[in-house]
């Protein structure tokens, strides 16, 4: 037989263990929560391109920016332009095809071409080693006399750091995105995902072909070199007599040419104007009524006459008569 006492004992044990139970779901549910919620948070610092989208994160990437080992040669673009005189074009650019190829380099764009006098011109690019670039500069200079001479060299160090230490990032960056689509459960996750990835991979391919061009003009110098076999003229002040007269020639042949234009410029109005004028003394005039002779004036005595010479028969007749 239940006692009172028993039951409020038994009454008390079972409000303890019910409040037991609910304090132990309440903090199993804050725990679910908050997971969710920070691989959530995750998810959305991954996709708006926040590494790890912590602090500590972003410490670390500022740790490895630092700790990126600098480049042991300089990364320096180098360019030079060179004109030579020489007295045999062809045989000077097969020397310099030569000495650009022993250096481990090569030839790219060529023109050649022949002036009035026909004499031969050519215009060629060289890409060589930045390391044999003093050393084929030299030697091209050894082929004639030098007229122009024009050297420079540009750091890029700066440029190729930051482009190296950019595709790391970016290639890190789609890495974590593929991941993330690997977990992802939803569709509209994936589909925004996919966006995501094709954007950072067109970044990358960016970034990848800057790297590519600053590697080239680091790695091979550039030099253009112009071969010709005339004489380069030089700025030396006053024209000569020579000069006087090439431009005296000139002008008169600009006045005989402007003379012909104007002549032909004017000769279909002359044209027409002779055409006009031959129709009217062939066609127009003789069809014209002549004007009637004035009646000869008369007199008391009679008519006076006439003023027009006589007839070659009539004078021969006097003539005669006279004799």
């Amino acid at each position: 037989m239940r006692t009172p006492h028993t039951a409020r004992r038994r009454r008390a044990l079972a409000g303890v263990l019910l409040a037991a139970s609910l304090v132990l779901a309440g903090c199993a549910g804050a725990d679910d929560t908050g997971g969710s919620s920070k691989a959530a948070s995750d998810s959305r610092a991954e996709a708006a391109g926040a590494p790890g989208g912590t602090a500590d994160g972003k410490a670390g990437n500022d740790r490895a920016a630092r700790g990126t080992p600098k480049l042991t040669p300089d990364a320096i673009i180098r360019t030079a332009s060179l004109t030579v005189e020489v007295k045999d074009v062809s045989k000077a650019l097969e020397a310099a095809r030569t000495t650009a190829e022993d250096a481990g380099g090569y030839v790219g764009n060529e023109t050649t071409s022949r002036d009035t006098d026909g004499h031969e011109q050519t215009r060629v690019v060289l890409r060589v080693p930045s390391e044999k670039y003093d050393e084929v500069l030299t030697g091209l200079q050894g082929a004639g006399r030098v007229v122009d001479r024009t050297a420079k060299a540009v750091d890029v160090t700066d440029q190729v750091v930051d482009v190296d230490s950019r595709v790391k990032s970016q290639r890190a960056s789609v890495a974590r995105i593929r991941a993330l689509m690997d977990r992802a459960a939803k569709l509209s996750d994936v589909v925004a995902l996919e966006g995501e990835l094709s954007g950072r991979q067109a970044d990358l391919e960016a970034l990848l072909a800057r790297q590519a061009s600053l590697k080239d003009r680091t790695s091979l110098a550039t030099i253009t070199l112009s071969l010709s076999e005339t004489p380069v003229r030089q700025a030396d002040g006053s024209p000569g007599f020579t000069d006087a007269l090439a431009g005296g020639w000139h002008v008169f042949v600009d006045v005989l040419r402007w003379i012909a234009l104007a002549l032909g410029a004017a000769l279909p109005f002359v044209a027409l104007a002779a055409l006009l004028a031959l129709l009217w003394l062939r066609v127009v005039r003789p069809r014209l009524p002549r004007r009637a002779e004035p009646a000869p004036a008369t007199t008391a005595l009679g008519p006076l006459p006439s003023a027009r010479p006589a007839p070659d028969s009539a004078r021969t007749a006097e003539r005669g008569e006279g004799d």
